[in-house]
């Protein structure tokens, strides 16, 4: 029939009505990107379970102390039984260490110390063979003092000059805008080579760049696309805020040019529309939507840490009304793009949007030590020792991690609930080396001595605390978190981001109903420390079919629109409706 009616038009305008037909058949058939990306399916990362860790403290292949990408290939299978399908991996490259690897010396090679370039290329083979992705922390924000890029801009002649922030005078808020505030003092420093003021954000050897400088934008990209072409999926960049700002108007309060964020973000887009950028913004929500992809421009996803910070107040109080607002405000967002949800990050716990009542009182709970509080806003503790080591508040913790809207994060060692050195400096409390068994160095390294110290005294001890003690115990948080993943990708729970707040009777108790393609999933928080009985406002049949995913087993009912539900104290259910057709 078609072809008939072609047959009686005009030659030409037959074949343009065929190529036009031919494209929409082929379109609808395909739904895909130029580059391949299926659009009728979720994001990849939609459906992600993120692993964050950093080489040189995993696992030391070769005995010398320090991890490395030999030791990170090998324990490839241990993620995977986690449920871990995408890696994020921290700085990598030469640096003198000075922050830990986030001041870097050379944005294009692999740190020596951790291994080769080949090396590298093989562990990236042998996570694609696994089907794991890999993405990479990309510090554009500022370099180290010892980057060959900022001893030239010392130079006044020098073509690196403007790479960097200069002043012949000290700027009148030469004392406003740190980073690290308590630690620095200054945000423009004198330098004698230079004659000048320099910009630095965080500390005194890391100068800030301007990305107002088209060669410096020109340069970052060249570093984008060579990590592309070495096979990885995304990029977490550092620090956002701070690389598209300048401070030279306002330390403290710096205008924001987001078409510098456009240029990077659209960039990585041509060369990969699937890679992924992972953003760190710790910004108010109504700043979302500036950083957020509109037309791949922007950041695909963002760390919620407004949810993170109310999280932890949750559980210091009991009370949920805050973090149900955070939960509220943070919702509105472009569909295509995602939050990152977690507990405990490389960072300090970060509580600087909680009003000063609340900040002392999550302070005096989880932090009371001088020594455990950071740069006056934080805590530098893993989550165990936060949590008292009180395994229902872990799972409790975990199960919510699980079931918020956005995709979960799990920083290496959280997961056998490791905990943190404070004779450590700063932030390297949390950055200790995996705990994997109860040989030596925690079966780490077989080196005489390790280039940081294992926990090897008191409660989280790795003679306590691995991952082959956990690994044998079934009630383990090792392996409740392995069920959570198991169940998280079995019902894609909160990335779809079909979900919403349902009302209880109680403060205490938060509940989220999420819609799956087998049936809606309820899931309840007791963030109390003893029993209770919640009654929840719900659309929900009682007369369907409920199955329990996880939690205590308790008898409920629904009367009259509510659902009436036993919780054990720091009690954590997840259940699933079968609805009958």
């Amino acid at each position: 029939m078609l072809s008939k009616k072609l047959n009686t038009m005009p030659t030409g305008l037959a074949s343009r009505l065929l190529l036009f037909l031919i494209a929409v058949l082929i379109a609808s058939a395909c739904k895909k990107s130029p580059a391949g990306y299926d659009n009728s399916k979720p994001a990849w990362y939609k459906q992600a379970i993120i692993y964050n860790l950093d080489v040189k403290v995993f696992k030391d292949s070769d005995g010398d102390g320090l991890g490395d990408f030999n030791g990170l290939t090998s324990k490839l299978d241990y993620l995977l039984s986690l449920g871990v399908n995408t890696i994020w991996l921290a700085p990598f490259q030469p640096s003198p260490w000075e922050d830990d690897g986030y001041d870097i010396t050379d944005y294009m090679v692999v740190d020596q110390r951790l291994g080769s370039e080949q090396d590298f290329k093989n562990f990236i083979k042998a996570a694609k063979a696994k089907h794991i992705r890999v993405i990479m922390d990309m510090v554009l924000n500022h370099t180290s003092s010892r980057h060959p890029w900022f001893l030239a801009s010392k130079d006044s002649s020098s073509v690196k000059r403007n790479w960097y922030l200069w002043s012949r005078q000290r700027p009148k808020d030469w004392d406003k805008g740190m980073g690290f505030p308590e630690v620095e003092k200054e945000s423009w420093r004198f330098d004698s080579a230079a004659d000048a003021y320099y910009f630095h954000r965080f500390y005194r050897f890391e100068p800030d760049l301007n990305f107002q400088n088209p060669a410096l934008m020109q340069e970052s990209k060249r570093i984008l696309d060579h990590w592309l072409s070495l096979g990885l999926d995304g990029f977490r960049f550092d620090a956002v805020p701070f690389i598209i700002d300048d401070p030279r108007k306002s330390s403290e309060k710096p205008d924001h040019d987001f078409t510098l964020l456009h240029q990077l973000a659209g960039y990585i887009k041509v060369k990969n529309p699937q890679a992924l950028i992972l953003g760190e913004a710790n910004i108010s929500p109504e700043e979302n939507r500036d950083y957020f992809s509109k037309n791949n421009d922007g950041l695909d996803m963002m760390l919620n840490f407004e949810v993170n910070e109310y999280t932890f107040l949750a559980l210091a109080t009991g009370k949920t009304k805050e973090l149900k607002k955070a939960l509220e405000v943070t919702a509105k967002k472009p569909a295509s793009d995602q939050w990152a949800v977690f507990l405990r990050n490389h960072d300090e716990v970060d509580l600087g949007k909680l009003n000063k009542k609340d900040f002392e009182l999550v302070n005096q709970k989880m932090g009371p030590d001088s020594n455990m509080q950071l740069y006056g806003r934080g805590i530098r503790r893993r989550l165990a020792p936060m949590l008292n080591n009180n395994q229902q508040r872990l799972q409790l913790a975990y199960s919510l991690l699980y079931a918020l809207p956005g995709t979960p994060i799990l920083r290496y060692g959280e997961e056998i609930g490791m905990g943190d050195d404070l004779h450590l400096f700063e932030r390297l409390a949390v950055r200790t080396p995996m705990q994997w068994d109860s040989s030596a160095n925690a079966g780490f390294s077989k080196a005489k001595k390790t280039f940081r110290p294992v926990i090897d005294t008191g409660l989280y001890s790795y003679k306590a605390v691995s991952v082959q003690k956990q690994s044998q115990q079934y009630l383990s948080l090792l392996n409740y978190i392995r069920r959570l993943s198991s169940l998280r990708k079995q019902y894609q729970l909160a990335g779809k981001g079909q979900w919403k707040l349902l009302e209880t009777n109680t403060d205490n108790v938060l509940c989220l109903l999420h819609e799956d393609g087998k049936g809606p999933i309820l899931t309840v928080f007791n963030f109390a420390e003893r029993p209770l009985t919640a009654e929840i406002k719900t659309d929900l049949s009682g007369s369907a079919d409920k199955e329990l995913l996880t939690g205590q087993a308790s008898k409920l009912s629904i009367t009259n629109g509510k659902l009436t539900i036993p919780l054990t104290g720091y009690g954590a259910q997840w259940l699933l409706w079968h609805v009958n057709n």
